[in-house]
């Protein structure tokens, strides 16, 4: 079953211009993470992959200042979750993570729109991000979205066996607009 998340008919954010926060359809909502959600994204983070952060790492990075993003659906369960880090001039995304069962329905592609939307009202032109080659549906999203590979970390990820995975590095950047200095 596909979930509408837009209150319009589109369900392909405008990835040309300026990021706008997208609009949410009646019951959806999106909030900031806070320790009363780290059980939830954990769990969702371990389903969804074979090297997941530990709820550590995410209470870590709330503790330091993080923004971790949460989408919750009209029940009120937390289906989708974001980690920005702002880095001087830039905002670099650490993490975008959907519940597995609720993938291939969009619920990616708003999350990555609100990314952007809220690295633009934190005056941060500029999002980047590392992730898999193998990670394909990823990849493709972000290539769609604008982002562009600018390196590569050789041995950056963990991988099956003992073995390491390289990661893309990737960024996109924007017109700051009437917020440009």
């Amino acid at each position: 079953m596909s979930v509408s998340y837009r209150s319009d008919a589109t369900d392909t954010p405008d990835w040309t211009g300026i990021p706008a926060m997208p609009a949410l359809a009646n019951g959806w909502a999106l909030g900031r993470m806070s320790a009363l959600d780290l059980h939830a994204v954990a769990e969702i983070e371990s389903r969804a992959y074979t090297h997941p952060w530990t709820r550590g790492n995410f209470e870590n990075s709330i503790k330091a200042g993080h923004m971790g993003l949460t989408l919750r659906d009209p029940l009120g369960t937390l289906v989708a979750y974001a980690v920005l880090m702002p880095v001087v001039d830039e905002m670099h995304l650490l993490n975008i993570t959907v519940e597995p069962h609720r993938q291939r329905q969009g619920l990616g592609r708003l999350m990555l729109a609100v990314a952007l939307a809220t690295s633009h009202t934190h005056h941060l032109h500029t999002m980047l991000l590392e992730v898999r080659p193998s990670n394909t549906g990823a990849l493709a999203l972000y290539l769609e979205a604008g982002f562009v590979e600018i390196g590569r970390r050789k041995g950056y990820y963990p991988a099956a066996g003992n073995a390491r995975e390289d990661a893309l590095v990737l960024r996109r950047a924007w017109p700051g607009g009437e917020d440009a200095a």
